[in-house]
């Protein structure tokens, strides 16, 4: 599977994955907890000024941010019109700021990293007779599949309109589920193998 990983090093890079997994943790229950929108903005802000630090690999994935900022303000327009609008901008602010923390995430960090901390998070579930291998194995592919559907999608928008001039939109929603079926197919044969050894 293809994945939204950089090799473009850039200073996030160099922190451990444990350590962005931590960050992420707090920073995502942080938002929670937060109420205000002020506060909220100002959350949102830095992480943008935190995620434009990041140079030129950053920068190419941008545009996933503009899907962000399309259910933000879809959102939004819809709590303006039951009446909530305030909490429909929290809502927003908090989406976009826990979007683009986790874009930071998969852009700085192998997913060999990320599943290596699943599995020490996991192993005193050992103890227990859990088997930690396949539940780390399983939320990894979560994230990675989470991840290659983007992708998947990206590559159908820019060829559909590379032969149209606009966006494929909905268009594109039967070739992408057929490819994300491929690929699960693929991956699943690929265990399958490993796994039967």
């Amino acid at each position: 599977m293809r994945s939204l990983y950089s090799d473009q090093p850039t200073w996030m890079h160099a922190m451990a994955a444990w350590v962005k997994l931590a960050v992420l943790s707090v920073c995502g229950t942080l938002l929670v907890l937060v109420e205000r929108p002020v506060v909220l903005a100002v959350a949102c802000a830095v992480v943008l000024a935190i995620f434009a630090s990041l140079g030129p690999p950053a920068w190419r994935r941008a545009r996933m941010l503009l899907g962000v900022a399309i259910a933000g303000a879809m959102i939004v327009g819809f709590h303006w019109a039951m009446g909530t609008t305030s909490f429909g901008v929290v809502s927003a602010l908090r989406l976009a700021s826990a979007a683009t923390l986790a874009l930071m995430l998969t852009l700085t960090t192998r997913f060999e990293d990320l599943l290596a901390v699943l599995e020490a998070v996991l192993h005193p579930l050992r103890r227990l007779g859990v088997p930690t291998e396949r539940i780390a194995l399983g939320l990894g592919l979560m994230l990675r599949f989470a991840e290659n559907f983007y992708v998947q999608w990206q590559r159908l928008d820019d060829a559909y309109r590379a032969r149209t001039g606009h966006g494929g939109g909905l268009r594109l929603l039967a070739p992408l589920t057929i490819r994300t079926l491929q690929t699960a197919e693929r991956v699943a044969d690929a265990l399958a193998a490993r796994l039967g050894r």
